[in-house]
């Protein structure tokens, strides 16, 4: 029976995927939701209504509302729904962007000029019905005031008031007069009395209401010899007077307006719509309210409200009445217009379909392209049959398709070279001192920043037993790897030519395979260690000798003694290292020679320099101090205010607040060199 019961509901489950009805996202699980709360709260609305009227009837203004998002957001989903598929095609697209540009304006357009006319000629009616209304108020009071001053004449003669004609107010006018509050004369039927009102003013005319019905009636108050004359002329709003006022118009229904709702109670309704004269002789129902005066109070009380029924021709006739023959001229001219507007519309209809075939023909024909490229086959070329930009495109995509493959080519061998440079990478960081021997009267630290993949900038710490190290920073010409080659050639030889007497450590060393544990029994070198120009000079040999003319490099060599704590040292071309002292003295370590690799024989002078407590010693290549932006280089006094201020701090940190600043120094533009900079500090 559970997999009865499972069946249907996973065959409902699978329709509705489908048909993309299933809730897979936010939307469609609100959209859902709103709609299963809504038939929730619609069967507790027909539950409420059998026990209790007023809730369910709470509960429907919370149906309707949920009803409306609930049509809104299904909508929303079958618009996606629709232009997901539907505007997948780009011919689909440019038809759809045709219409809402072409067609829905002008469907707007002729929406708002139908409903724009139709509400004119409802206004139209209604204005004839109105002016036929104030028309009979107009002959009343004309006729009141007639009778009145007729009245007033006979009683200053000293005779009394004839009998009553109505004709003088009206066919079908009842008119009474009344001298100082008495009636004198009338000719008004037994049911239908009049009496005076005396809350309106002494002269009056409109629609009134008197006990329940309503009249137009109009009231002229007058003096005379003999006292006060008041003449009212009264005319019932029944079916008769509608008769007049639909005349050669329609059907005229007059009725009271329903509270709150605005719509018409009829209570008279004469004349018949008159039937269509030709095809586009459109029925015309439109309605309007009346004001009306209480009879008694003279206040304003409900309006009543009046609509009219007729049709397009004799709303036409009645407008075009005064015009004569050149009405059906003005006809034909406005058909006329209408029907070349009409061809003009279907003349950029046609020319936007072929103009929507060619575009989307082209697009089809790419589309079948890239499914070739896709497969592989570079072969395939677009046929070009035409001269605009699409064909260019077409063109292109040809050009395309032949380049690919050398593109491909080059791909492969960009792939190799990034591969080869990746190797180099790691090659270069083995090469810098990954773990450093910390002398128990000098603490050191490195750091180097490549601008490109690999370095051209060289430094190394080389300990030489408990209470020695070389300290080594250098500077090749150019970048990239062939910089980055001649650094290692550099890093080998140093390496080398120092370890020379020390057999133990010299295989360890000379690779760069990682920390000499240093102590006081570590024997110490008898040759070239101890004399940094000498190593200097047997340097520049070798890097003469194998490698090209132009490759040069600019290197700094240093021979530490703890013992005596002093610094011996070589300096071939490069910005000359500082000590900085507690002080703030600066002392630039010059002595040495030229550039390494550049000229054979060079003999390398050495200088020495005693560090006190607290020197810092600093080595830096150019990609520091020689970054520039709008305010110029960062410079070398900067770099030395940096490290003043922080000389307390570790060395790490002295190094990661210096490249922050060369970095903000240099800004979102790319790093022109690379940064290198040696610490050390004596303690």
């Amino acid at each position: 029976m559970r997999s009865g019961m499972r069946s249907p509901l996973l065959h409902l489950r699978l329709w509705l995927e489908e048909n993309g009805l299933f809730p897979k996202g936010r939307l469609a699980f609100i959209t859902w939701y709103f709609f299963g709360l809504d038939i929730l709260l619609f069967l507790l609305q027909r539950l409420a209504n059998l026990l209790h009227k007023a809730f369910g009837s709470y509960l429907s203004v919370w149906i309707a509302f949920l009803s409306v998002v609930v049509v809104v957001l299904f909508c929303v989903m079958a618009a996606r729904r629709l232009s997901s598929k539907l505007l997948w095609r780009l011919r689909n697209r440019l038809i759809v962007t045709y219409v809402f540009i072409g067609v829905i304006p002008i469907v707007l357009l002729l929406a708002l000029v139908a409903g724009t006319f139709y509400l004119l000629a409802g206004q139209i009616a209604t204005f004839i019905l109105t002016s036929r209304l104030n028309s009979e108020l107009k002959t009343l009071s004309a006729g009141t005031q007639m009778l009145a001053h007729a009245v007033a004449a006979e009683l200053d003669e000293g005779g009394k008031p004839g009998a009553l004609r109505s004709t003088a107010a009206g066919a079908h006018a009842q008119v009474s007069v009344w001298l100082d509050g008495r009636l004198i004369s009338d000719n008004v039927r037994i049911d239908l009395p009049i009496s005076i009102s005396k809350n309106l003013p002494s002269e009056f005319s409109g629609v009134m209401r008197d006990g329940g019905r309503l009249f137009l009636r109009s009231m002229l108050a007058t003096g005379t010899q003999k006292g006060t004359l008041i003449v009212v002329a009264s005319e019932p709003a029944d079916s008769r007077l509608l008769l007049d006022l639909a005349a050669n118009l329609g059907e005229v229904t007059l009725g009271d307006l329903e509270p709150g709702t605005g719509r018409l109670i009829p209570k008279y309704s004469v004349g018949s719509i008159p039937p269509p004269q030709r095809a586009y002789d459109f029925f015309i129902s439109f309605g309007t309210h009346v004001p009306v005066v209480n009879w008694t109070s003279g206040r304003q009380t409900d309006p009543v409200g009046m609509s009219v029924g007729t049709r397009l021709s004799i709303l036409y006739a009645h407008l075009f009445s005064s015009l004569g023959d050149i009405a059906p001229a003005i006809e034909f001219f406005l058909f006329f217009v209408a029907i070349v507007l009409a061809i003009f519309e279907l003349a950029a209809l046609f020319i936007g379909t072929r103009l929507t075939r060619s575009v989307t023909g082209a697009v089809g024909q790419i589309y079948l392209a890239t499914t070739h490229v896709n497969r592989g086959d570079f072969s395939h070329r677009i046929p070009i049959s035409s001269n605009d930009q699409l064909a260019a495109l077409a063109t292109s995509f040809n050009l395309m398709t032949e380049s690919v493959e050398k593109l491909l080519r080059e791909q492969k061998e960009k792939q190799r070279l990034e591969n080869e440079i990746t190797i180099a990478q790691e090659v270069q960081a083995q090469l810098f001192p990954r773990r450093i021997v910390q002398l128990p009267s000098l603490e050191v630290h490195g750091f180097c920043r490549p601008a490109r993949s690999v370095s051209g900038d060289y430094y190394d710490f080389l300990s030489l037993g408990s209470e020695r190290m070389i300290l080594a920073v250098g500077d090749v010409s150019g970048k990239g790897i062939s910089a980055a080659l001649l650094m290692a050639t550099i890093h080998s030889a140093v390496r080398a030519y120092s370890m020379e007497g020390i057999p133990a450590f010299r295989q360890a060393q000379a690779v760069g395979a990682g920390t000499v544990h240093a102590s006081k029994y570590d024997p110490l070198l008898p040759g070239a260690e101890s004399s940094p120009g000498t190593l200097m000079s047997l340097l520049n040999h070798q890097l003469y000798h194998s490698t090209p003319m132009e490759k040069y490099a600019t290197l700094f060599l240093a021979l530490y003694d703890g013992e005596q704590r002093r610094l011996t040292f070589s300096n071939a071309g490069h910005l000359p290292p500082m000590l900085i002292g507690e002080t703030g003295d600066v002392r630039r370590l010059e002595d040495g020679g030229t550039v390494v690799g550049l000229f054979d024989e060079i003999n390398y002078d050495e200088g020495s320099v005693q560090l006190r407590r607290g020197d810092i010693f600093l080595a830096y290549s150019d990609g520091v101090t020689e970054p520039e932006n709008d305010f110029g280089e960062f410079g070398e006094q900067r770099l030395v205010e940096l490290v003043q201020e922080n000389r307390d701090l570790p060395l790490e940190a002295i190094t990661e607040i210096v490249t922050a600043a060369v970095d903000d120094w240099i800004g979102a533009a790319e790093q022109p060199d690379d940064v290198t900079l040696v610490l050390a500090r004596s303690r």
